[in-house]
């Protein structure tokens, strides 16, 4: 039976840090696929579709990862994809108290789908995409931290 992950996130944009999550969890299950949330409560810099495309873009010699954008309760769009994880990154305490809960309420709406929690590389511990937007919208360098087509997605958007 195929064990399948679902990496639910914003992306906007995603990170190395995003990117190195996704490689241990295909050392875990078979197939990864990356869920984008359409953010209605965020106000996101990339489009859904622009988000597709970079992160598609991002993992295209990663065998076994999807990338896909979904609407509602995770725990529904998990099942609809014969999900048996959420696979969830922790950088610092920080992420771990709102991860609980998420983690928590999940479980509570179906108790056959579990959430993994992973560490990023300890390069990346600090690397959020909202840090990733400050800095370049400031015209800083986020070589190295981003893909390339991020980064040059990030110097289109803050075009100075």
């Amino acid at each position: 039976m195929k064990r399948t992950a679902i990496y639910p996130g914003t992306f906007d944009p995603i990170t190395n840090g995003h990117i190195d999550l996704v490689k241990r969890g295909m050392r875990i299950f078979d197939e990864v696929i990356i869920a984008i949330a359409t953010a209605q409560k965020k106000q996101p810099l990339f489009t859904i579709s622009e988000r597709l495309r970079l992160i598609k873009d991002a993992v295209k010699s990663l065998k076994n990862v999807k990338v896909e954008a979904f609407d509602g309760l995770l725990v529904e769009y998990v099942k609809s994809k014969k999900g048996v994880a959420v696979i969830r990154g922790l950088r610092a305490v920080s992420d771990f108290e709102y991860e609980l809960q998420m983690a928590l309420m999940n479980r509570r709406l179906d108790l056959n789908i579990e959430t993994v929690f992973m560490m990023p590389s300890e390069e990346y511990t600090f690397l959020t995409s909202t840090v990733i937007k400050e800095v370049a919208s400031f015209g800083g360098s986020v070589k190295g931290l981003v893909p390339e087509a991020v980064e040059n997605a990030l110097r289109r958007k803050f075009k100075r």
